[in-house]
């Protein structure tokens, strides 16, 4: 079946067209009701449903990921995509040029000859030194046949595939991560986002319009006791703050707990206050970071800012057992976000990004046992006193990262925008 089959606008789309283009320039999340949401944890619950929904898919498979590596999860993935391309599915395939470097020309290899789509966002070149390359796809979104979508922050690599040395890497549990799964009126939505970035993507590499244009589909009938939710997303046009923002307001209507669990926490002053404000007024906050270095940079700019957090009473918890690669967070148990953006410059300022955010009491109480658990038993408390205890030099070293970030971030986010 060709694309420009797939995107014909079904009856009564017109109707749904000035909403759904409201994403583009919105300044607060369009909630939508009526929807299934259901939470994944972990590349061992995510996995499977991806793989039914491609063995499943009859007429077109959207998937976006920045990172899809050719490991034993990336195989299954990859001949999935192989034979729905092969019974007649459209498949199209969008990988960032950085995350996915070392396999993007494999997997062209490998599809584009079954009859796949896919194309490489911004491939990196090691002699072009452009600011515009640090602009990345780094959303996990994954859409079928447009009635269900996956989003949240699994890439497409095994669990357990870590970049420590094998002794260590066998002593490592799976990546802590976390996805969800949608159908329902959210999809439609979900739909007009992938396809758009999609079409803007063919017009910049094939440089000719493709005959189809997005359209906006009709969203499925809603659900009498459907989940209320809305998709939220960051690029470097109008939605440049939404993500941000969605934070800030469910901190505003926060009365009693705000818990965080991120990779790579470097929020800038606003979002601190915001926290240490709450803390200050009674609310408990709770931060689930990494605990294992990954990204040297990162992690010692991220302990910079502890200090300053414990003083202001915010509880703070280090994930050791494996790496953390959870972007989530629940407020009040009522409102919940998952999503494939941290809080830190590169993704509220540079990449783009989808969270979904859940306006559900069952939804949001899933999401904090699951983090409450890893709290409980997995991570390691990080209070004043383990602050002091911290070396100078390992201060001094955690300060001078913090600077270096800032600097690096100015930089990036000259308006010289792609």
């Amino acid at each position: 079946m060709n694309d420009e089959a797939l995107r014909e606008p079904l009856p009564g789309a017109r109707r749904a067209q000035r909403a759904l283009r409201k994403l583009s320039t919105s300044t607060r999340p369009l909630v939508y009701g009526g929807n299934r949401i259901e939470l994944l944890k972990n590349g061992a619950q995510y996995f499977p449903r991806l793989l039914a929904a491609i063995d499943s898919a009859r007429q077109s498979i959207y998937i976006e990921t920045y990172i899809f590596e050719l490991d034993s999860v990336g195989e299954k993935v990859s001949d999935a995509l192989a034979a729905a391309a092969q019974r007649g599915v459209a498949v199209h395939l969008l990988i960032d040029g950085f995350g996915s470097q070392t396999t993007a020309d494999a997997l062209i290899a490998r599809l584009k000859p079954q009859g796949a789509k896919v194309i490489v966002f911004r491939r990196t070149r090691w002699w072009r030194l452009d600011r515009r390359l640090l602009r990345r796809l780094h959303r996990k979104v994954a859409l079928f046949d447009d009635r269900l979508a996956f989003i949240g922050g699994i890439n497409i690599i095994d669990d357990h595939h870590h970049p420590d040395p094998e002794p260590v890497r066998a002593g490592l549990g799976p990546r802590f991560d976390f996805a969800v799964a949608c159908e329902g009126p959210l999809v439609a939505a979900v739909s007009y986002t992938t396809t758009r970035l999609w079409w803007t993507m063919s017009v910049l590499q094939l440089k000719r319009r493709p005959k189809w244009r997005p359209q906006p589909i009709e969203p499925p009938a809603l659900a009498q006791t459907g989940i209320r939710a809305a998709l939220l997303l960051r690029d470097n046009l109008r939605n440049r703050r939404t993500i941000e923002r969605a934070y800030l307001d469910a901190f505003a209507h926060a009365r009693h707990e705000v818990l965080i669990a991120n990779a790579y926490f470097l929020p800038g002053k606003k979002f601190r206050d915001a926290l240490c404000n709450l803390s200050s007024g009674g609310v408990r906050v709770r931060l689930l970071l990494q605990g294992r270095v990954e990204y040297r940079l990162q992690h010692y700019a991220q302990q910079a800012l502890y200090g300053e957090l414990v003083k202001c009473g915010i509880e703070i918890y280090e994930y050791t057992p494996s790496y953390l690669h959870a972007k989530v967070a629940v407020v009040d148990q009522k409102w919940a976000t998952v999503g494939s953006s941290n809080i830190d410059p590169y993704s509220l300022l540079l990449a783009r990004e989808a969270n979904v955010a859940v306006y559900d009491e069952t939804f949001a109480g899933d999401l904090q046992r699951a983090l409450e658990a890893a709290i409980t038993s997995e991570s390691s408390v990080v209070d004043a006193a383990a602050c002091a205890r911290r070396s100078r030099l390992r201060q001094a070293l955690s300060w001078a990262a913090y600077q270096l970030v800032r600097v690096l971030t100015m930089v990036a986010t000259r308006r010289a925008d792609g």
